[in-house]
């Protein structure tokens, strides 16, 4: 990922969730946690239970008396929010999770983005949330908005992480894009295995043909073996 981040939890209060949010941070491959006079032991019993194989995160949490010791040396500040009204307050910029990760993503690599993941129980408060530069919002149902910090930060780990994979590439999802010139040969072709056949309108078979290849964006690939096929039919 282009810019640096700093996961920091907020007064957590639950060892199964520290647990849990450890075991997705591993999962993302985040390298420490910050944490925020937490309620709950760090080290206890259920959260190293519920970390599986990420005890070491829980072993060596950097822990800090104040919100303001933990934020010191971060460019941005991103908290996360699954109820956007409350985050309205103070003009704060709220974006879908999604688009925030985008915009991340894009980011200097010499920048620290600060993440806040707010209490299990009452999330963070409105002056933690003027702290903040933006706030990601997670859509959920309105019934039912709140996630468990848990799934909102494996959700917004997930998005950063695929912001990066698009920004680096990973070995084995490339993916040719084939050429304007290679489009129009698989036209050609397509042109003539239909040019013999009764069709009431031929033109517009071809042009929805056209339409199906450019809306799928095949690949190099992929495209040459429908050329393959086609001309073989």
């Amino acid at each position: 990922m282009p810019a640096r981040y700093k996961l920091i939890l907020v007064e957590p209060k639950y060892q199964v969730n520290l647990g849990y949010m450890a075991r997705v941070a591993m999962n993302f491959g985040v390298r420490r946690l910050y944490v925020v006079r937490p309620r709950a032991k760090l080290t206890g019993r259920d959260a190293i239970k519920y970390s599986k194989h990420a005890r070491a995160l829980l072993e060596g949490a950097k822990e800090y008396g104040s919100l303001d010791e933990a934020l010191r040396g971060c460019g941005l500040v991103i908290g996360t929010t699954g109820i956007p009204g409350k985050a309205r307050a103070g003009f704060r910029r709220i974006q879908f999770a999604e688009d925030m990760a985008r915009r991340l993503g894009s980011m200097k690599a010499n920048t620290t983005v600060a993440l806040l993941i707010g209490r299990d129980d009452t999330g963070l408060t409105s002056q933690e949330i003027e702290r903040c530069d933006a706030m990601a919002y997670i859509p959920t149902h309105r019934e039912y908005p709140v996630l468990n910090i848990s799934h909102a930060l494996a959700i917004l780990l997930y998005l950063l992480k695929r912001e990066g994979i698009r920004s680096a590439g990973v070995a084995g999802m490339e993916k040719e894009e084939a050429d304007e010139g290679e489009t129009k040969a698989l036209m050609r072709e397509f042109g003539r295995l239909i040019d013999g056949k009764r069709l009431r309108n031929r033109r517009s078979v071809a042009r929805v043909f056209e339409r199906l290849v450019r809306n799928a964006q095949p690949s190099r690939s992929e495209l040459h073996a429908l050329i393959t096929a086609i001309k073989q039919g």
